[in-house]
């Protein structure tokens, strides 16, 4: 969920968004315990949120999906599945298919694998109140030559340096998420920039192309007002 930012981020000193040179200290969490914080912020008497907690299988197709979320701010979550819940991001303009555009991602909390098919409205007065959209949805892999290399996919992310590829019904091709050097370690802030190849695009707004749920094609009027497609 997007959460108000009190320090401003220039995006115009390169330098700043080198990569870690030492990975972050990471401990492996059952899903359980990753989704300690999600529960927590929420009142699930209130919101239809997934609690999250049915058993996962651990496979080597990795889902992802982008849910555009009009909370206070609209912006766009990122969430791909790894070990059992689903790691998210922020994106606050969205995402871009031009490699020459670096859009900021704040990491959030973890999220349950269930919230993949949540869409809907959460109640005004709890947290991340607002209309939620499936915008995007399908797997994802390491970019790599073994691209069902799990550890790989681990040893990235705890690197703050994770090169994807997408498979979704609207993004394809590689992506780059680049963990910002000077960040608070506790509020992560990554890089997410398309890598050139094939899908890239520098004149399609992808954001602007796509208004519909990827799911039920309703817009966000009519999700708010929980009403099928016109």
């Amino acid at each position: 969920m997007l959460k108000k930012q009190t320090t401003k981020i220039s995006l115009q000193n390169p330098q700043r968004f080198t990569k870690q040179q030492k990975p972050h200290k990471t401990t492996k969490r059952s899903p359980r315990q990753a989704l300690t914080t999600y529960r927590k912020k929420r009142d699930f008497a209130k919101t239809a949120e997934p609690i999250g907690g049915t058993e996962v299988v651990i496979h080597n197709e990795l889902a992802f999906v982008i849910q555009k979320h009009a909370a206070g701010h609209l912006h766009f979550d990122l969430r791909l599945e790894r070990d059992g819940v689903m790691k998210s991001w922020a994106v606050p303009k969205g995402l871009s298919l031009d490699p020459a555009i670096k859009r900021l991602a704040m990491q959030v909390e973890d999220h349950p694998i269930e919230y993949n098919t949540f869409e809907g409205t959460i109640p005004a007065g709890e947290y991340g109140g607002g209309t939620v959209m499936l915008w995007d949805q399908g797997t994802y892999h390491y970019d790599s030559d073994r691209p069902d290399d799990l550890e790989s996919l681990r040893q990235g992310y705890a690197k703050g340096d994770l090169k994807l590829v997408f498979a979704g019904k609207r993004l394809q091709g590689s992506w780059a998420l680049v963990r910002m050097r000077r960040c608070d370690p506790e509020r992560p802030q990554w890089l997410l920039i398309k890598r050139r190849d094939e899908f890239a695009d520098s004149q399609t707004d992808i954001v602007e192309k796509y208004q519909t749920s990827v799911t039920t094609g309703r817009t966000m009027e009519e999700i708010a007002a929980d009403q099928p497609p016109a």
